[in-house]
């Protein structure tokens, strides 16, 4: 008899009405991590089974709980899992659902949405600062900010009596450079920010690659160091 709670199946595998809850239940609580069960995936590949029956039999076999010492999975184990889980889906998030408030959900969404995104987007930008600085060997300043605004700068680099603008970017890691030509839309304020403090403008473009955030056009740093030298050059010869 199909339990209330399953939706349908594909092959061996159940879909659960509530998926989404257990999920969330069996990942806060870590009680689906190899630590627990095993590292599934390999012992899987390991078994290479044909039939359902003898991956169940080889990982009853050959699974190990970390968290205990070595020990072996059992099936009841397994079911002290889902018992655990049931508890504190049951208790634990009962409890906090009924708990929550209107205004609460309004202030996550919005944090969510505006908040979390802009200071994710700060953050790339001060990591890719603090690497061109590394990079460089030179200081590195942030604009004022109605620099922003007026020309269209995030940070600049002091030469004697001139400045460098650079303007960092983050885009999305598979699209081209050329997809980002709105940066055309700035030349004019770029040119005043030239005209008035002799140095160029450059756009320093970051990308995420898996965790870390790197500099997508790394040819600008040789550009930036040749205007360095360029404004470095000027200086000392109007002396």
């Amino acid at each position: 008899m199909t339990k209330e709670w399953i939706t349908g199946t594909n092959g061996h595998n159940l879909k659960f009405k509530r998926e989404t809850l257990l999920n969330y239940g069996l990942n806060r609580w870590k009680l689906n991590q190899a630590s627990s069960v095993g590292p599934t995936s390999s012992l899987i590949r390991a078994c290479a089974p044909n039939k359902f029956d003898e991956w169940e039999q080889y990982y009853f076999d050959h699974a190990i709980q970390k968290k205990r010492n070595g020990s072996i999975v059992t099936r009841d184990h397994i079911i002290d899992l889902g018992q655990r889980l049931y508890i504190k889906l049951s208790e634990v998030v009962q409890n906090e659902l009924g708990s929550i408030q209107e205004e609460e959900c309004i202030q996550y969404v919005y944090n969510l949405v505006l908040n979390r995104t802009y200071e994710g987007y700060r953050g790339e930008i001060d990591t890719i600062y603090g690497q061109l600085q590394s990079i460089l060997g030179i200081q590195i300043d942030p604009a004022p900010d109605r620099w922003d605004r007026t020309y269209m700068v995030d940070f600049c680099i002091s030469v004697g009596s001139n400045l460098i603008g650079l303007q960092i970017k983050p885009i999305e890691s598979g699209r081209a450079l050329d997809y980002y030509q709105w940066d055309r839309l700035h030349e004019e304020n770029h040119a005043r920010f030239k005209s008035k403090y002799g140095g160029t403008v450059f756009f320093v473009y970051s990308v995420k690659l898996g965790n870390k955030k790197v500099i997508y056009n790394p040819d600008v740093i040789e550009e930036i160091r040749k205007e360095i030298h360029r404004l470095d050059s000027g200086t000392r010869h109007s002396k």
